[in-house]
């Protein structure tokens, strides 16, 4: 299916692992050109290049700070041309209420729940003047299954749920979509290293992490890039008629799996 993106700038936070590197594979295979953001620069650097060899498109890098205010706005500034955001940067931690102190919990919100919406901000405004644009936040489906032991996490995604649907369904006014992703479990780096943790823990060998995940419908977590293909559809003027809603990606986790 041609997704009509081809030659669309698309601005990826969070990408230089995990589900926004997925999601940059996909945008480019599409033929979008890319900027790519994160903190770290040499795995971006090496994902622009590779993007670029394999698919022939730009793809330019941004070493940011979602946290800081003025390297939001010096992204924002880089990013006057972009046709689709995808906000994707975030990592809040796990933990019940009385192991998440007030400094940990703002510094994880200042990235995933301020990050996203002080960047939405000024990116919408810019599609607004632009004529139109379509804004993808990845959330996480800890924010409709909520999870004691992941307060920090589901609140906020909670957060951005309503924060998505509220401006989503009102932009297509302004010829702008906002839609969200709800993943659930996703073999990413980072679910991996936390599943390794607990094996060893309770089990006393990492190595057999892959036993958590037997109880996942399928047997496995999501791939990266299925959530990352799900973005670009939705980016996509084959989805021109969606706006303000939150699609779950968990395998029916949320809906009574297990």
């Amino acid at each position: 299916m041609d997704l009509h993106l081809r030659g669309k700038r698309v601005l990826i936070t969070g990408a230089s692992r995990g589900i926004g590197a997925a999601a940059a594979e996909a945008f480019a295979e599409e033929g979008c050109h890319l900027l790519l953001a994160a903190r770290s620069g040499d795995q971006l650097k090496t994902l622009a290049e590779r993007l670029r060899s394999a698919h022939q498109i730009d793809a330019s890098t941004s070493i940011v700070d979602l946290r800081k205010s003025e390297d939001v706005a010096r992204l924002a500034k880089e990013a006057t041309d972009i046709d689709v955001l995808v906000n994707n940067a975030g990592d809040i931690p796990g933990g019940s209420i009385d192991k998440i102190d007030e400094a940990t919990w703002r510094h994880a919100w200042d990235l995933k729940v301020f990050g996203y919406i002080n960047l939405t901000r000024q990116i919408y405004a810019q599609m607004k003047a632009r004529g139109g644009g379509v804004i993808v936040n990845d959330i996480g489906a800890a924010g409709e299954k909520f999870d004691g032991n992941y307060i920090c996490g589901s609140a906020g995604n909670a957060a951005l749920m309503a924060f998505t649907r509220a401006l989503g369904g009102k932009s297509l006014a302004d010829n702008i979509r906002v839609v969200g992703i709800n993943p659930g479990p996703v073999g990413t780096d980072r679910h991996v290293t936390l599943l390794k943790t607990r094996a060893k823990q309770q089990l006393g060998d990492e190595t057999r992490y892959k036993e958590f995940q037997k109880s996942l419908p399928l047997g496995r977590p999501a791939h990266a890039r299925e959530i990352g293909d799900l973005m670009a559809f939705l980016a996509s003027d084959r989805a021109g008629y969606t706006s303000g809603v939150i699609y779950t990606v968990d395998g029916g986790i949320s809906a009574g799996w297990g």
